[in-house]
């Protein structure tokens, strides 16, 4: 998976090399959680009895690996600070793939003028609920004051892969990042 590919080289470019075996693990969840990022371990945990097929994994892992990103570069207050959590809600959304068009289809979730940014507000908002006990209020006031400096923080992709082929293409132009002004 190409969101997958361009997550994990980011990680171990910035120092957090991810291990199959350590950073991943596969449980029985309550409720409709599909995954979560535990920032004590810096363990992805996939809800085996909650994901269904090969593409919705693919959405977790990628969601899960911004987090991770996040957790490694950013140095996120994960518990104490739910502007932090905000954040790293809106980015994941955002590039993880949880609002392309065919997904809010699948949903019945479609709209034309400025859908994305609604979608990724309404699923960050969703998460923040989903792992903290915080009022609908506080997560939605969190979502706001912060949303335009994430929305728009678009590391490690450099722009929002709407699609596998943009995320291949995001992946490509990752790769060659370092490769014009190391010649310099």
């Amino acid at each position: 998976d190409p969101y997958a590919r361009l997550l994990l080289e980011a990680l171990k470019q910035s120092g957090c090399t991810v291990f199959n075996d350590r950073h991943f693990s596969c449980e029985n969840c309550d409720g409709c959680v599909s995954g979560g990022f535990d920032a004590a371990t810096s363990q992805i945990v996939l809800c085996q009895n909650n994901i269904r097929q090969q593409s919705h994994m693919n959405r977790v892992v990628a969601h899960e690996l911004i987090h991770a990103f996040d957790h490694c570069r950013a140095h996120v207050d994960w518990f104490k600070n739910v502007k932090h959590l905000a954040c790293s809600e809106i980015r994941a959304a955002n590039l993880s793939g949880d609002c392309t068009l065919m997904n809010e289809i699948a949903r019945f979730k479609f709209g034309l003028k400025g859908h994305h940014q609604t979608c990724v507000r309404d699923r960050a908002i969703r998460s923040i609920l989903a792992v903290r006990k915080v009022s609908k209020e506080t997560a939605e006031k969190a979502v706001d004051e912060v949303f335009d400096a994430c929305f728009n923080d678009l590391e490690p992709f450099g722009r929002i892969p709407h699609c596998k082929a943009d995320a291949k293409r995001a992946y490509r132009d990752f790769q060659n990042r370092d490769r014009y002004t190391a010649n310099l």
